[in-house]
């Protein structure tokens, strides 16, 4: 399972360097706002936090976190003691490492953000989790939305609004990501993931990172 977890992680920081290289014709505004190159990290001041509250449906296979904390550091890869990054994910279920990531790379802790959803979708309807997270990289690097809320950039997704298999997806064809940003080269202030009440009368699935 953590082998699994890691090379998910791997592939959506793949997906970041990737769209940074990538001609601007190849994706929209939203796409290069979320995907703004923000290495490499200074992190001199300390970590940074994020509080993290996830809410959904208790079903085989999934039990909502709760509520947490996921932290971006920089610390020294023993193998050959040059610096990299990790994210320490702490809830009242979970308590791990993830990492490492190189500093230059790609924003960690939206590969979190982005592959939690994609695992959490899987889970929630059964679907493929390769399908769902290409539909994901699809949405982000060609669709979108950005309008202005108290002077940030909000770039908003709905990945699945005009997929062939919506209806079979229990609710999530509804799924909306929106992306609070600052500056290009500032962290993401906030994510979410969230979807209207889940087929069956279950409750709505729901994931927000919020940067303290």
């Amino acid at each position: 399972m953590r082998l699994l977890r890691r090379l998910a992680l791997i592939a959506f920081t793949g997906l970041a360097v990737a769209h940074i290289a990538a001609p601007a014709t190849l994706a929209g505004e939203a796409g290069d706002l979320v995907f703004a190159d923000r290495g490499p990290w200074d992190l001199s001041a300390g970590p940074l936090v994020w509080a993290i509250d996830q809410k959904g449906p208790e079903v085989a296979g999934f039990v909502p976190l709760g509520q947490g904390t996921i932290t971006l550091r920089q610390v020294t890869d023993p193998s050959d003691g040059q610096p990299v990054l990790q994210l320490d994910e702490a809830t009242a279920r979970i308590n791990r490492k993830i990492g490492p990531f190189p500093v230059s790379g790609g924003d960690p802790s939206l590969t979190f953000f982005l592959e939690t959803v994609s695992r959490d979708m899987a889970a929630l309807t059964g679907g493929s989790p390769f399908y769902i997270r290409d539909r994901l990289k699809d949405a982000l690097f060609r669709g979108g939305a950005v309008e202005q809320q108290d002077g940030h950039p909000v770039a908003s997704f709905q990945p699945f609004a005009t997929d062939p298999n919506r209806d079979r997806m229990y609710g999530f064809g509804d799924l909306t990501l929106r992306f609070v940003l600052d500056g290009p080269d500032r962290p993401i202030r906030r994510m979410l993931a969230e979807t209207g009440p889940l087929a069956g009368d279950r409750p709505a699935y729901r994931n927000e990172m919020v940067l303290k």
